[in-house]
């Protein structure tokens, strides 16, 4: 085997390890905007980071082509998440501090160890989403080619895998064929499994954009429960969970009958349609919407508008991905749009919209299991050519364990060494307190984050700091393909280094630092350029190769967006080739492929597919209900999904104090009627329970939440959210529910329909302590069995109820916070009622109340408005202990606009005031005039207070009742 030259920029052979930045002599903060990229969902938004006074302001990019400025409430709180207080800043061993030299040893040893006895099959990787590229690209390296075992998985695994084994099904790729801007010029948007408006918002407000430029545009949202998203639906369909796969089969069947096939594309460019059609034969419309749970005329008026509407994009994300066949329900929505025709052409495509900022660039290097890298299998040809590539004649020459059955096989003790990076699968994985017990029981564990105190970390053996967004550089993928520079703006604190950087070490103590020479991101970027392009010739669908042989000139060649900024004038006579890391500080956002005139907005327009006959292949679909069913013990659907301002288990978002101003606790949504039934009540706690293996505490896994109603929640149906861990709340890890049901294909598991049991949790009292600096509440042997942790800006607050008499945990409390002679107290024993404020002079400290009703309970943002106070008024001081707001303090209520702090008090009072329009309250106090997110909200407050005022977006076909399977 040969090794292949390494292109310009890339040092080969052996070298000394590159000098790592720590809080580093030349590193300086920039004085002019930084660009970079957004690290929540897969939009990739870009960001401009500007230093202002002691911190650093944060501001959409307005001419990055994703979000042309625009940002959600996440991304506009970023500044607030890049404080300290919780950073892992040097390396663990067993909870010990130690060197790095030590720490990198011991991970290099344990790795060896256990792969010199039991073979490379017993050590695995667990990566993420959030990693860059280049550092997915050194771990893919380091597993599948040194060591030579697949087992590297990720993350994306359970957002996204399914839709990726649809793709490549169809088109014998992994390609997104679309790009944003058809979301422009579409004439009918299908939003299937998705609530946008929350979980992808700034693609969200490009749809509602482009309907109130073309109003004619028509939107239709298809999903079980009611959300944000249903505010643009012409067409709602709340179909039954799961039956996704009957409704584009039955669309699949009309076309077909209605004539509406595109029967010369179909014969020139598509196999299998034959098949396909077969297996839908006879589906009628009734037996359609009797297996949907929908009306005729609702399926009707679906199949018409896609049948008529040849600019069609079908939007589809985690509610058809998350299930035990969401490979087939994604082939069952390509098969509609092959079947006419609508694939890669303007304003017509098939979507899928991924969940993290770099999951699709994980994809592209091989960061799952079953893929080698840059889009290659392990197809005999495949692996000799990465071998080849690489010069690692061991590279891994089978797929490895995907997510779910690689924490199994941790389980069961045959992976035996496991890296954990950037990632909390103790939270975020399904039959989450079997893969708890695994990691506690497996000989060597390590974890590479920023943060130390997250559920899986504490399980760690070895600890490794990673840096964090606003300290590293890479570049990350999102939905259409682009990819954009994610750019260092501060220098890395403590010890704390790139990811890239600490595999590369790893990977010289384990021998192989030949493979291992990169400089810097910009080196390992050119190789994965390099691999590629290399032996392609328009085989493979993902080519970056062109930007390491030319490159477009700034203004682009033929429309296309530049790719570089402006470079310094070339010499007078042709000189060598500039160096790579010149390129790559400059790179300008691009989507791939990578011509030698630009990037490739879409795919497949010409009818060229990537599989072996060139054509793109319809599949026959058979639709499956769910994995499991409900029964008489376990009577609800459990589906799960995200919060508009929340992402992933909340080691981020958790540190800016607004982004928990509008949910600030786990919930569980249910239909009122649901919710009558079994004795549940607005804010009231609910457990929910279903019967998995074993819980690490011997007790049935449980998730306890605050209950809310909602009339657009599906009967039968339950939803909560993934977010919250162990650090703050109780037994709200959702994952604990949710069996380890995975598709037979993609290996993803079904986060959307776990059966379960949902009961009122038995209470003796509800209360809550705020604080100024939080409360140590693990320090007690008895905690209540719902606690809740808030931080806030100025305060923290900790929601409480027991089943016991509250007397003892009270005097625990007072007696942890000090100074327990100088409480201010009122309290009724024979009532369970107490009221209580600690002071430091007119300073408030502490605030406490009991009640044995949560209705009894004053409201909470009042009274953490008194701790930004330097001092109490006597007026403030006595609303206190009578827990209702003074004139001087008024209470603005829950936030309804994160961006902008606004609360719901304040827009109803704007609204009595004459506020009659959303536009309105924007100019009166600015709320929905950020990210748009809150619109919805607005709205259904302006309906609530006058009804005729508020017409609504369009007209429904059945009352507008619209939700999402993903949250």
């Amino acid at each position: 085997m040969s090794v292949i030259p390494a292109p310009a920029g890339i040092q080969t052979g052996c070298t000394e390890p590159p000098p790592a930045r720590g809080l580093q002599d030349d590193f300086h903060l920039p004085m002019k905007p930084i660009s970079t990229t957004c690290p929540y969902c897969g939009v990739g938004c870009g960001v401009l980071v500007t230093p202002s006074g002691e911190g650093f302001t944060v501001r959409g990019d307005p001419d990055h082509p994703a979000n042309r400025g625009r940002l959600c409430s996440k991304g506009a709180a970023l500044a607030d998440t890049l404080g300290l207080d919780d950073r892992l800043l040097h390396p663990r061993i067993d909870g010990r501090q130690m060197d790095w030299d030590t720490a990198l040893d011991r991970v290099a040893e344990g790795f060896r160890r256990v792969i010199a006895k039991h073979g490379p099959d017993a050590v695995a990787f667990y990566v993420s989403g959030q990693l860059l590229t280049e550092d997915y690209y050194a771990a893919n390296k380091l597993m599948k080619g040194c060591i030579g075992s697949g087992n590297i998985d990720t993350n994306s695994r359970l957002c996204m895998s399914s839709a990726v084994a649809a793709h490549k099904r169809a088109f014998g790729s992994d390609t997104v064929p679309g790009c944003y801007e058809d979301l422009e010029l579409a004439d009918l948007i299908i939003l299937v499994g998705s609530n946008a408006a929350w979980t992808h918002p700034v693609v969200y407000q490009r749809i509602v954009a482009a309907k109130k430029a073309r109003p004619g545009m028509q939107i239709v949202v298809i999903d079980p429960r009611r959300t944000a998203t249903a505010d643009i639906a012409d067409l709602f369909l709340p179909l039954v969970p799961g039956a996704d796969a009957w409704l584009w089969n039955g669309l699949l069947h009309h076309l077909k009958r209605e004539d509406a096939v595109d029967w010369a594309w179909l014969e020139a460019h598509v196999e299998g349609f034959g098949a396909a059609f077969a297996a839908v034969s006879g589906l009628t419309l009734p037996e359609v919407a009797r297996q949907c749970g929908l009306t005729e005329a609702e399926v009707a008026a679906f199949f018409r508008l896609f049948t008529t509407t040849p600019r069609t994009v079908s939007l589809f994300s985690q509610g058809i991905n998350q299930s035990s066949s969401g490979v087939d329900k994604g082939n069952a929505l390509i098969n509609c749009h092959l079947a006419t025709g609508r694939v890669g052409k303007p304003g017509a495509s098939p979507f899928s919209l991924t969940g993290q900022p770099n999951a699709m660039g994980g994809r592209e290097v091989g960061g799952l299991a079953n893929q080698l890298a840059n889009h290659m299998d392990f197809a005999p040809a495949d692996v000799d050519r990465v071998a080849r590539f690489w010069g690692l004649p061991q590279t891994a020459p089978r797929p490895g364990l995907k997510a779910v059955d690689l924490f199994q096989a941790v389980g069961e003790g045959r992976i035996k060494a496991l890296w954990i990076m950037a990632t909390n699968p103790v939270v975020s994985m399904p039959d989450a307190d079997a893969v708890a017990v695994a990691l506690k029981h497996c000989e060597f564990v390590v974890v590479s984050d920023v943060t130390a105190s997250t559920d899986t970390a504490r399980l760690a053996h070895v600890l490794l700091p990673a840096a964090a967004w606003g300290e590293k550089d890479g570049t990350v993928t999102n939905s259409e393909r682009r990819i954009s520079r994610q750019r260092a703006f501060m220098p890395l604190p403590g010890e704390a280094r790139p990811d890239w950087w600490i595999i590369g070490e790893v990977a010289r103590r384990m021998g192989f630092g030949a493979q291992f020479p990169y400089r810097g991101p910009a080196d390992l970027f050119a190789e994965h350029a390099a691999l590629s392009g290399f032996e392609n010739g328009g085989s493979r669908d993902f080519d970056l190769s062109a930007i390491l042989t030319s490159l477009p000139s700034p203004a682009g060649k033929n429309g296309a967006p530049a790719l570089l900024s402006p470079p310094a004038p070339p010499p007078a006579r042709e000189g060598p080739r500039p160096d790579f890391t010149d390129i790559y500080t400059t790179l300008q956002p691009f989507q791939w492929p990578l011509t030698h005139t630009g990037g490739t907005p879409r795919l497949f327009a010409d009818g060229r597919f990537f599989t072996h006959s060139g054509k793109a292949r319809m599949v026959a679909v058979t639709p499956r209900p769910p994995a499991l069913a409900t029964a008489a013990g376990l009577p609800f659907v459990f589906n799960t999904g995200r919060v508009r301002d929340q992402w992933h288990t909340m080691t981020r978002t958790a540190k800016a104090p607004r982004l928990l101003a509008h949910i600030d606790e786990p919930f569980l949504s249910l239909h009122p009627d649901d919710a009558r039934r079994i004795g549940l009540t607005e804010g009231g706690l609910a457990r929910i329970s279903q019967g998995l293996s074993y819980s690490p505490h011997g007790t049935p896994p449980e998730y306890r939440a605050r209950v809310r109603l909602d009339a657009g929640q599906r009967p039968g149906s339950v939803f909560a959210p993934i977010h919250w861990n162990g650090r703050f709340s109780a037994r709200a890890r959702v994952g604990t529910l949710i069996p380890a049901s995975v598709d037979p294909i993609s290996g993803q598991p079904e986060f959307k329909h776990a059966p379960v049991a949902v009961a009122a949790l038995p209470l003796a009292w509800h209360g809550f302590l705020v604080t100024r600096d939080g409360f140590p509440l693990a320090s007690f042997a008895r905690q209540p069995i719902y606690w809740s942790q808030i931080p806030g800006q100025h305060c923290h607050r900790l929601e409480l109820a027991d089943d016991q008499p509250p007397a003892a945990w009270l005097d625990q409390a007072r007696q942890a916070l000090g100074m327990d002679q100088d409480w201010m107290a009122l309290q009724d024993p024979g009532a369970g009622r107490y009221r209580g404020a600690l002071m430091d002079g007119d300073r408030l400290l502490a605030v406490y109340f009991i009640e044995p009703k949560t209705a009894g309970l004053p409201p909470r943002h009042w009274l953490e408005s008194l701790f930004a106070k330097p001092a109490l008024s006597v007026e403030e001081r006595t609303a206190l202990l009578l827990g209702r707001p003074s004139r001087a303090v008024p209470e603005s209520g829950p936030v309804v606009c994160a961006c902008f702090g606004v609360g719901r008090a304040d827009i109803q009072a704007a609204i009595a005031a004459g506020a009659d329009s959303v536009e309105a309250l924007g100019i009166q106090l600015k709320a929905g005039g950020n990210c748009g997110s809150c619109i919805p909200e607005l709205r259904q407050l302006l309906a609530q207070a006058a009804p005729a005022i508020v017409a609504p977006p369009a007209t429904p076909l059945r009352g507008q009742q619209c939700a999402s399977k993903t949250s």
